[in-house]
């Protein structure tokens, strides 16, 4: 096993690199840059991001400057008329002054080293920032994964058992129908159902707590919490407990059919001790198998849109917002610890499969 997790962790560097470096390479062809927010800014067409970079439009970077004066061309748009040596030194503050290659080498330097540097457009690292968000995403993930677990494991071992049944029926349309309404969707239904939309105002909108949050006691603060995230957990637990219950069906299902379960019934067994204490073991591997990959999923990518509707101040509504403002620093940190993470759970997922079943021996086979 120490042979097959080491060859893991080796490929692990190729396939980030590749993502790093396919990010890199479409973020210079994409439009819009920090420099031209700025210059955006001073021209008149600037939005939050530029305001918060320049404070005024007479000061950048320690530059006193009037954006009416000078002449020259420039290879950013809209910079026509601007100093081309107040350009440069904007270049220079946002490092654009280097060459591409050297400064994808530099950044992967330092990202190796954790360094993540500072924010264009917020005066804070951008590891602080990313620490300062995270409680909300994890909140979120941990809460996700839970309950989808909760309601998909004893959900999928009734319909197994149930298999044919009208039970079984009708409980997959309901699976199938949550599944493929869209989480955001359901979520702006919601909202104007119960946050003050047109019918009742039951549900806040926004953040995880309330304003009097510090002053409640311990069980308000329990409830105030849970109030804060039932509409929000709503949403994307409606689509996300679809497929490990149809996993766990099938998983007991090709279980069930098995002779060992067939010899156990016929020694007498009641149903639930075959169920529980024969069948369990085995059917719930790629289940249980597969948690750390769903809560990484859930900590990641399915709160992005809910943290924006609900206004979350998490990691997705940080990593939307950095977009947006092309806060390179911020958008290119988030990248490569969430695939990072990522690359580590697959590997985690395939040693908790080691250890949940010891016959399964991934040195055996290719990588």
């Amino acid at each position: 096993m120490g042979a097959y997790v080491l060859r893991r962790i080796l490929l692990m560097i190729p396939t980030l690199f590749g993502i790093m470096a396919i990010s890199f390479a479409v973020i210079q062809f994409a439009p819009g840059g920090p420099v031209e927010q700025v210059i955006a800014k001073l021209t008149g067409q600037g939005g939050d991001a530029a305001d918060r970079l320049s404070g005024s439009s007479g000061d950048i970077g320690g530059t006193n400057f009037d954006p009416a004066g000078g002449e020259g061309s420039s290879k950013y748009r809209g910079a026509q008329g601007l100093d081309p040596e107040f350009i440069a030194k904007l270049e220079k503050q946002f490092g654009f002054d280097k060459p591409p290659l050297e400064r994808f080498f530099m950044m992967l330097w330092n990202y190796i080293r954790f360094d993540f540097g500072e924010s264009y457009f917020r005066d804070v690292s951008v590891l602080d920032l990313i620490l300062e968000k995270m409680p909300v995403s994890i909140s979120l993930g941990i809460w996700i994964t839970l309950l989808s677990y909760m309601i998909s494991i004893p959900l999928g071992i009734r319909k197994a058992v149930k298999d044919g049944s009208s039970f079984d029926i009708w409980t997959s349309g309901i699976i199938i129908i949550g599944y493929a309404i869209p989480a955001f969707l359901f979520a702006i239904l919601l909202m104007v159902l119960f946050a003050g939309g047109s019918f009742f105002d039951w549900f806040p909108l926004r953040g995880l707590t309330s304003e009097n949050f510090d002053q409640l006691s311990l069980g308000g603060k329990a409830l105030d919490y849970l109030w804060h995230l039932a509409l929000p957990l709503t949403a994307l637990v409606l689509s996300a407990f679809a497929t490990t219950t149809l996993l766990t069906k099938n998983s007991f299902l090709d279980e069930i059919r098995k002779q060992y379960v067939v010899t156990a019934r016929a020694k007498g067994l009641s149903e639930h001790r075959v169920l529980y204490g024969h069948v369990f073991r085995n059917a719930m591997l790629i289940v249980v198998a597969g948690f750390p990959g769903a809560f990484i999923s859930a900590f990641f990518t399915g709160s992005l849109l809910i943290e924006n509707i609900f206004s979350l101040d998490g990691l997705g509504l940080l990593g939307f917002r950095s977009v947006l403002d092309r806060d390179y620093p911020v958008v290119f940190a988030n990248l490569y610890i969430f695939s990072l993470l990522g690359l580590f759970v697959s590997l985690i997922s395939d040693l908790i499969y080691t250890w949940i079943d010891p016959r399964i021996d991934f040195e055996r086979r290719d990588v």
